[in-house]
């Protein structure tokens, strides 16, 4: 009794997660919370659900949600649902159920506020194969079947910007404590890291507040572009971490007049944003690094995962650059990655070995863009490394040259991204055929949506000349 009583009381001291509703009781009662916001991250990775009193949560837990959340666009709109659900079931009420495990406060809030991530599931109890934590739990019982386990380690960048509230107007970046906006390159930059400390100071609380753990902070390439480094992990718990940070990034930013944009190329003659993915596979019992032998070499796990990933990242690019903006980002003469070649410590291959020792031996997926749902964007690069392992694929030569000098290997643009997914049945096979039906024409709306806009482009260039 006394030991199921000290961990009770380490839960209630702990800043994120419990195990139950007992313990969540608890937890909230410690901190006097009033409110709780009760979310399920949609295809869009926004997160969906209701604000409730915790007396109204702690009664019943389990919200109602329709399953409409798993068709809507980024712009709020829905494709046609002919051959996609029907009408009536579209519009009924999924069961979401909470995980205790992500509980937290939401530092920012006037009032005590908790937050909580939920499953979904149908009436009869089956999981919601639509839901993007769903998608990302599937991908990692295939590796749990063979007895593995993926580590991830996400990297995040995003630019700071100056309020916009006129979509017309291009970004500017803000203006830091020194009175003045940041001029040219500042890779690395402490100095103009620090030009926003009190930011970035409310950041670190405000992550530490939830739990969230952050490895590093850097300057990136562009104006008052930054880059987060989180610690690597479990890769439902990194997307998690993935899901709240970038709320928690803006709403910091919102403390101080400023924006946060993890658009994938904001502005036009800066560098775009990425979602670095590192990863790599360790036995479920012993917990060893599989891409390593005992002799420390690297095993042939190791390269059938980078040939998976090379053969079937193209295949699901839809999900690693999810919008029109995206593709904005990888251009030849960008630090973007134009196709899926490999090297050791090379940054212009878009599957980058870093140096480590045997046991950290990893794979950086360097793809992807900060614009994606992080719970889809894991699920699917451990989707294609878990094709390469069971079907012992073997990898190009490593990179040693400019592979920015190479031809494009990856879809140039949203609607060719779309139907690569489409064409292929092993991914919809790793990720589920009704998840690949809907997210496709989800997609396919968004980029019907975007062509009802005349860019000022047209206007400048045909407007008087054709």
């Amino acid at each position: 009794m006394a030991k199921k009583k000290r961990s009770e009381q380490d839960a209630v001291g702990s800043p994120r997660g419990v195990a139950n509703l007992a313990e969540a009781k608890a937890w909230m009662a410690a901190r006097g919370i009033t409110e709780i916001e009760c979310a399920v991250p949609d295809l869009a990775g926004v997160g969906r659900g209701k604000i409730m009193p915790v007396s109204k949560f702690l009664n019943g837990p389990v919200m109602n949600l329709p399953l409409s959340v798993f068709f809507q666009t980024i712009s709020g709109d829905y494709p046609p649902y002919d051959n996609l659900v029907d009408s009536v079931v579209v519009d009924s009420d999924l069961v979401m159920e909470p995980d205790f495990s992500t509980l937290a406060v939401v530092p920012w809030a006037q009032d005590p506020t908790a937050q909580i991530i939920h499953d979904a599931y149908h009436r009869d109890g089956r999981p919601v194969e639509l839901a993007p934590r769903q998608v990302l739990k599937n991908v990692v019982d295939l590796y749990a079947k063979k007895g593995w386990k993926a580590v991830v380690a996400p990297e995040i960048e995003f630019y700071l910007v100056e309020p916009n509230t006129d979509a017309d107007y291009p970004l500017k970046p803000p203006i830091g404590r020194s009175g003045r906006p940041e001029i040219g390159r500042q890779s690395y930059s402490i100095q103009a890291v620090n030009e926003f400390d009190q930011l970035f100071e409310d950041m670190y609380d405000y992550s530490e507040a939830q739990g969230l753990e952050i490895d590093t902070l850097i300057h990136e390439d562009g104006a008052a572009q930054m880059e987060i480094n989180l610690l690597h992990g479990d890769p439902i718990m990194l997307a998690d971490q993935v899901f709240l940070f970038k709320r928690t990034i803006r709403e910091a930013a919102l403390e101080h007049k400023i924006y946060a944009t993890f658009m994938a190329k904001p502005i036009a003659d800066e560098p775009g944003s990425a979602m670095h993915i590192h990863q790599s596979i360790v036995d479920a019992e012993t917990g060893k690094n599989i891409f390593s032998d005992k002799d420390g070499d690297p095993t042939p796990e190791f390269f059938s995962f980078i040939a998976g990933q090379q053969r079937y990242l193209p295949a699901v690019m839809s999900i690693l650059a999810p919008y029109v903006n995206s593709y904005r980002r990888l251009t030849r003469d960008s630090m973007a990655p134009i196709n899926v070649q490999w090297g050791y410590d090379n940054r212009t291959a878009g599957l980058r070995v870093p140096p480590s020792s045997p046991a950290a031996r990893r794979v950086e997926n360097r793809v992807p863009s900060s614009d994606a749902n992080p719970y889809l964007v894991i699920a699917a690069s451990l989707a294609c490394g878990y094709l390469g392992l069971v079907e012992g694929l073997r990898p190009t030569e490593p990179l040693e040259s400019d592979a920015k000098g190479l031809d494009f290997e990856l879809p140039r643009g949203l609607l060719e991204a779309v139907a690569a997914m489409q064409y292929s049945d092993e991914i919809a096979t790793v990720l589920g055929p009704s998840f690949v039906k809907t997210y496709t024409a989800v997609k396919q709306q968004e980029f019907d949506t975007f062509m009802r806009v005349i860019s000022p482009w047209e206007r400048e260039y045909l407007l008087l000349n054709v």
